[in-house]
């Protein structure tokens, strides 16, 4: 199983080459471009948050999101972390420990119209 983890989260920042990363988002956290909508991650201690905008930068619904999950590789540990859609635009984690510096974060959901996103991220 971990092996399939780990294939699939090198397969997932791969694939994820086409979002890249934007300025800052409104909430402090490195914001990506994913297919037209942003996607900003914030972590602090044990929660992590990614917060869901379009183009526009006006939030987009996270309700409805299926299958959301972050895959965390640190310090030589890969693990995956749930996400729940919490009003308005959050998909929200808890993580077994804060991440280092370094770790490599790859988020995966499917929004309530479909659309999938994948987004990578590099904690600072």
């Amino acid at each position: 199983m971990l092996k399939l983890l780990s294939s699939l989260a090198l397969f997932a920042m791969a694939t994820a080459a086409s979002a890249h990363e934007l300025a800052k988002g409104p909430n402090g956290g490195p914001m990506v471009d994913v297919a037209g909508h942003h996607v900003e991650m914030v972590a602090k201690g044990t929660e992590l948050v990614l917060y869901l905008s379009d183009a526009a930068d006006k939030p987009l619904a996270s309700a409805g999101t299926k299958a959301a999950r972050a895959i965390i590789q640190d310090s030589g540990r890969t693990a995956t972390v749930a996400l729940a859609a919490v009003a308005p635009n959050k998909l929200v984690g808890t993580l077994a420990q804060p991440l280092g510096t370094g770790a490599k974060i790859v988020v995966s959901a499917t929004l309530a119209d479909g659309h999938a996103l994948q987004a990578r991220f590099t904690a600072n």
